[in-house]
């Protein structure tokens, strides 16, 4: 169980810190959740506290691991299927992963492709998503800013 205050992750919605654990009625049962305040706008999601595991959330990486998957970036070895609905099937599994190497994975793919033939709406919306996991993640792990994560992201993904 988190506390408030905790640093997590969310698959889907990234990085962000429990601002209060509240009890709520939803289609008539009362449950927990932890609202989880995100980084980026200062969006809150709400997570049922007795669900945190089959939804894959997560406390955050420690710093250091979060530079090693900085590193680790640059050396990611990427296969796309040549298939758009396979690939988007293969990257979204990477997504709801939770793993941020995975997560990763996704990032350096797209934008590789996006390089060579460009994106379909989907693929763009999609790394504009794993963009945002990625880096709500490193800048909470190492204590930086969104744009200083960001700009570590883009440095990586140059290298």
């Amino acid at each position: 169980m988190f506390r408030i205050g905790d640093k997590i992750v969310h698959p889907m919605h990234g990085a962000g810190v429990v601002d209060e654990i509240v009890q709520r009625k939803v289609n008539g049962v009362v449950r927990d959740y932890y609202t989880l305040k995100l980084p980026i706008g200062g969006m809150l999601v709400m997570i049922p506290t007795d669900h945190c595991e089959q939804i894959g959330v997560r406390a955050i990486l420690s710093g250091d691991e979060a530079e090693k998957v900085l590193d680790q970036i640059t050396d990611v070895q990427v296969e796309m299927q040549s298939n758009w609905n396979h690939r988007y099937r293969e990257n979204m599994e990477r997504l709801k992963s939770g793993d941020l190497l995975e997560v990763a994975k996704v990032v350096k793919g797209l934008v590789l492709r996006e390089n060579r033939r460009g994106l379909s709406n989907g693929e763009r919306k999609m790394l504009h998503s794993a963009k945002q996991i990625l880096v709500s993640e490193i800048g909470l792990a190492k204590s930086i800013s969104y744009q200083e994560a960001e700009d570590r992201l883009e440095k990586a993904l140059r290298s």
